[in-house]
């Protein structure tokens, strides 16, 4: 049902009608825990201000600086509300989630510079968005956002900002890839390889950037610890495991999962699927352990 769902709103041909499947697909998981703060605020950015919503409730500890997926081309805050609010809820942190620019209007690194933009800001302000001044700060997110996450993870490290942790769920870590699991799973499925090349063009990333594909990096020691989740019939499988083995490689602490039986989105459908709400459950988990 996801898959059909998935390929009746790929079939528009507009950027926003695209983007309007999107948001379709993911609210049907419906809404999230309410919670005892949610404000909708902007933070300043390179180009503009910067959308986020803060979303806690009382006596949350540390931050989770979410970002969102959607091949950096479509997705919000509206698409990710749901998890948002859970892994605020379970996790007893403060959530900011960033609204960064999209492609085809914003192309690559447009998106990189609003996330540290949006990062460094947060950094700064800890107290003005919900934790303490030294309140304990990760980052983690889907897809494209997971993509983001990974590289505000090894941009931290080079800035010698301090995060607890780095939650990448299904991350796009390599802009031009011919794994296995984009042939295998490449035709048939919510995400398929088809899409992959039309968000790569609408964000028209430098591939040999490690901005755009942070596998790339001349090395991953000593960025924050990684919890890293791939689904099984998913394209972007192969390369969300290669980073967890980069990284390990490199010295970081890693917890890698693979969910069978699932496709690209499930995180955003806990309240249908048993392994969507596990994958949240997860990464709150981990995150209020990194937080503590």
């Amino acid at each position: 049902m996801i898959n059909a769902a998935a390929r009746d709103a790929a079939v528009s041909p507009s950027v926003q009608e695209r983007r309007d499947g999107y948001l379709a697909l993911s609210a049907v998981a419906g809404p999230g825990p309410d919670l005892d703060h949610v404000e909708d605020r902007s933070v300043p950015g390179p180009a503009g201000d910067i959308p986020v919503r803060i979303y806690r409730n009382d006596a949350a500890t540390g931050i989770f600086v979410f970002f969102h997926g959607g091949g950096f081309t479509i997705g919000d805050l509206e698409s990710h509300d749901e998890p948002c609010r859970q892994i605020a809820s379970q996790a007893h942190t403060t959530v900011v989630a960033v609204d960064y620019r999209l492609a085809p209007e914003s192309p690559f690194p447009a998106a990189v510079d609003d996330s540290w933009a949006a990062l460094t800001w947060i950094a700064d302000h800890r107290a003005e968005v919900g934790g303490s001044g030294d309140a304990k700060i990760v980052v983690g997110g889907d897809s494209a956002g997971g993509n983001l996450s990974a590289v505000m993870a090894l941009m931290a490290r080079d800035a010698g900002l301090a995060l607890a942790g780095q939650c990448l769920v299904y991350p796009g870590v390599r802009s031009d890839d011919d794994s296995a699991s984009m042939t295998e799973n490449g035709v048939g499925y919510v995400l398929d390889a088809q899409t992959m090349d039309w968000f790569m063009e609408q964000y028209a990333p430098d591939h040999s950037d490690w901005r755009a594909s942070p596998i790339l990096a001349a090395t991953h020691a000593g960025v924050a610890p990684a919890l890293v989740i791939t689904a099984q019939y998913d394209p972007l499988r192969d390369q969300g495991a290669e980073y967890a083995r980069v990284l390990a490689a490199a010295g970081v602490p890693v917890t890698s999962t693979n969910y069978d039986g699932m496709v690209h989105v499930f995180f955003q459908l806990g309240p249908l699927l048993d392994a969507g709400a596990r994958c949240v459950s997860q990464v709150a988990e981990f995150a209020e352990a990194a937080l503590a």
